[in-house]
């Protein structure tokens, strides 16, 4: 299960090293690029809700099996396809598979690890999942500077078969399965409402905040999320089950994961971006750039995992996003002219800081819900998390890409542009003020998940504090 998430998370960060080139093939912009990596984790998003009703529908192996054989699919049609709209149906089939692997990984830990062993065993996970982002960026340069682009998923074909060979031999079923029937109204709610979200988040970097498009598409992604959230609390058996949010742990460490998780994922598309387009580098070089940082973060995730169940989440919490919010802050004002050793530096201090505080903060949460709530409440966190990433990702973009033109139109004004080559020069200052100014947002996001850090307490599962109340029940009667 653990290669079947990595492959799935190798896939979808081989894509941001590869934007740019993609953008020159299909003659795309920025905004339309990213659909890539947010249709990507938008699929995600709205699948993960479902998860619930599968895990407890089918077993562990059913799913497993369906789940890699979609994103064997997916890899096929991306790997020959022709135009743009071909990519990204290919992508979004992958992400049909990928969206039901993750959850489905963490519930099983939740269900064979006890309680105290759980950070040890989501560390190990972490190791496999942040060890795809640290070899594919690189590996994704090494491609692109060689060979056509679609040999990335070439690749994986073979990889993903294997993957499936070795689930029909070695995986077991770890959980009972219950016959349910689907709520087909809140799978229809949940995806309009997520789809519609996003939508107007991305079309608002082409068509401005002041659209009717955007604003329509915000708004009925806002109602249709509001009317599934009625659905889901008055329904006896609902498709996810949100009465997880009771948990005072689980939720606040929900809202701290959101604002980890836009700072990873929108790190991943802006920064390819100012290496490969504003400074020239090449996408080998732009995925070096990134691999130590992810390389140690990924060594890092099982010892963080220990220390989690030794001393718990608060201060890995706040001494991570602490490292990660200072480096943060030196993308704030690249140049021309910023070396490349110290974007090394910055962008491995990032990581290290990210590695203390992204698994401690899923399992505490995970850790206070009851048994029967695991399945939910994993698939509340990665819903969630994957919805916060892609719409974290289009918002940056977003800011990016607006704040570029006004530079443009500010440096355009001041500076006189005779020659192509000056306006050239022009054009690549405002594209890296933009991107300055997307990583200020950034640091704003990151600034509000220190302070909630702050909150964060070790609590005991609800099974163990259900069970006390029990014990002591029974103690009173008998005395």
């Amino acid at each position: 299960m653990i290669l079947g998430a990595f492959l799935a998370t190798l896939n979808q960060t081989i894509m941001s090293v590869a934007t740019p080139e993609l953008m020159t093939d299909f003659s795309i912009s920025a905004t339309t690029a990213q659909w890539l990596t947010t249709g990507y984790m938008l699929v995600n998003g709205v699948l993960i809700p479902i998860t619930a009703y599968l895990m407890l529908r089918f077993t562990t192996r059913q799913l497993f099996q369906a789940s890699m054989i979609l994103f064997l699919i997916g890899t096929i049609v991306s790997a020959f396809s022709d135009t743009f709209s071909v990519l990204l149906i290919g992508r979004l089939i992958q992400a049909a598979g990928a969206g039901i692997i993750m959850p489905l990984l963490t519930n099983v830990i939740l269900t064979i690890f006890p309680v105290e062993k759980r950070g040890a065993a989501m560390g190990m996970v972490g190791f496999a999942i942040i060890f795809a982002p640290a070899i594919g960026p690189t590996l994704a340069g090494y491609i692109l500077e060689n060979y056509a682009w679609e040999t990335m998923f070439y690749g994986m074909i073979p990889l993903a078969v294997i993957v499936i060979a070795c689930g029909f031999i070695y995986l077991k079923n770890v959980s009972e399965t219950q016959r349910s029937k689907m709520d087909i109204i809140s799978v229809i709610l949940s995806t309009i409402g997520f789809g519609a979200l996003l939508y107007g988040f991305s079309s608002a970097g082409s068509k401005g905040w002041s659209s009717a498009e955007v604003l329509w598409s915000i708004a009925a992604g806002v109602v249709a999320l509001g009317l599934f959230t009625w659905k889901q609390l008055a329904s006896r058996k609902p498709l996810l089950d949100l009465r997880a949010f009771k948990y005072n742990m689980f939720s606040l460490t929900l809202i701290i994961n959101i604002a980890a998780t836009m700072m990873m994922y929108a790190d991943m598309m802006l920064l390819p971006l100012y290496l490969q387009n504003a400074r020239g580098f090449t996408a080998l070089e732009s995925g070096l750039l990134m691999l130590p940082g992810a390389l140690i973060m990924g060594f890092l995730m099982p010892v963080t995992g220990r220390l989690f169940d030794r001393f718990g989440a608060k201060w890995l919490s706040i001494i991570g996003l602490a490292i990660t919010l200072l480096t943060t802050f030196s993308f704030t004002n690249l140049t021309d002219s910023t070396s490349y050793i110290f974007l090394i530096l910055m962008s491995t201090g990032r990581r290290i800081g990210m590695a203390l505080f992204l698994m401690p903060l899923q399992t505490a949460g995970l850790n206070q819900l009851p048994s029967k709530l695991s399945a939910h409440g994993t698939a509340i966190s990665n819903t969630v998390r994957q919805v916060a990433g892609a719409v974290g990702t289009s918002l940056l973009v977003t800011v990016m890409t607006s704040r570029t033109t006004a530079h443009l139109m500010d440096l355009m004004a001041s500076e006189n542009a005779a020659t192509a080559e000056a306006e050239q020069h022009t054009a690549m200052e405002a594209m890296i003020e933009g991107i300055n100014d997307a990583y200020l947002v950034i640091l704003g996001i990151g600034l509000i998940g220190l302070v909630l850090s702050f909150f964060i307490k070790r609590v005991k599962p609800a099974d163990e504090i259900k069970a006390e109340v029990v014990v002591n029940k029974l103690a009173k009667t008998e005395a």
